[in-house]
């Protein structure tokens, strides 16, 4: 295997990957340990062996100390486009088909939910806690990962579970479903208000640097606001925009000047401020109940195997 990778500084350790002579007429054994003592004119590295002595390689016969320790005991890592295939419990299309904002242009975003077998999880080599592919634009999460982010209120998440277009579902995936209530919380104010916050910032530099923001960025900023403003008022997350799609689409097509985009942005940060003040939702998600859902999920995974 050809391991390449930026210049090497003089001292770092290092492993011979292949045997090599060194400079008393012996040889350097594969995975003997030294650090680099230098360059040589056509670009290979000099590398003094612990007991002083010294061989030559190039750049893809040595291996950091660290990453071929790594490489020694690393086993086949679970095939992460079979753990989507076979073990998807749950998928819908989110995105601007799913936000009532698509075009002709627009792709067909698809997010799902894998259960790994629980067995996988006592090897050494973990399952992925998410899986891009094995279709077009198609991303997934295993269920652990994907608890822990919606518990968060990561928006991304929550749209996946609130979409209204779901392509695949199984008896787990409705039980996921069921659970859609103990995933809202007032956490939602803090990752849609900051997240956007945060972003406008840089945005309006590059308004200021290019004279034209990221138009398609900024209409899904502002929908991020106006879906966070409903969720603490309703406690319910409504991922169509609804009445707001064409001053949306208006923004995307940047045929609204950047300080009208900017006043509506504030009145409905403060909005949101207003809907918390007023929420119904629970100052934090229903941990206790998706924990034991997921603690039964990984239980009839091991009887049915």
């Amino acid at each position: 295997m050809s391991v390449q990778g930026p210049q090497l500084p003089v001292g770092t350790q290092v492993v011979v990957r292949v045997a090599a002579p060194d400079d008393r007429g012996g040889t350097a054994q594969r995975g003997a340990t030294g650090r680099v003592a230098g360059i040589t004119v056509d670009g290979r590295y000099a590398v003094r062996l612990v007991d002083g002595r010294e061989t030559v390689a190039r750049r893809d016969q040595l291996s950091l100390r660290t990453a071929y320790q790594g490489e020694a005991i690393e086993l086949d890592q679970p095939d992460g486009d079979r753990l989507v295939r076979e073990h998807t419990i749950y998928a819908a299309v989110v995105g601007s088909r799913a936000f009532g904002l698509d075009t002709d242009e627009s792709d067909t975003d698809t997010r799902g939910v894998y259960v790994a077998p629980t067995e996988a999880f006592w090897s050494l080599a973990k399952p992925p806690a998410h899986v891009d592919g094995p279709e077009p634009e198609w991303f997934s999460w295993e269920v652990e990962r994907f608890c822990e982010l919606a518990l968060k209120s990561n928006p991304n998440l929550l749209e996946v579970l609130h979409s209204p277009l779901v392509v695949h579902q199984t008896a787990l995936g409705q039980e996921l479903l069921d659970l859609r209530r103990s995933f809202l919380s007032q956490l939602a104010y803090q990752t849609y208000s900051g997240y956007v916050l945060s972003q406008f910032k840089k945005l309006e530099t590059d308004f200021r640097r290019d004279g034209a923001p990221k138009w398609k960025h900024v209409m899904h900023l502002i929908r991020l606001l106006l879906s966070a403003r409903e969720l603490l008022l309703e406690a319910t997350l409504v991922v169509d925009v609804g009445p707001d799609r064409e001053r949306l689409l208006a923004v995307k097509r940047g045929e609204l000047p950047w300080d009208e985009v900017e006043r509506w942005r504030l009145q409905l940060h403060k909005e949101l401020d207003m809907a918390l003040e007023h929420t119904v939702l629970p100052a934090t998600p229903d941990v206790t109940t998706v924990d034991n859902w997921l603690r039964s999920v990984r239980k009839r995974s091991l009887e049915d195997a």
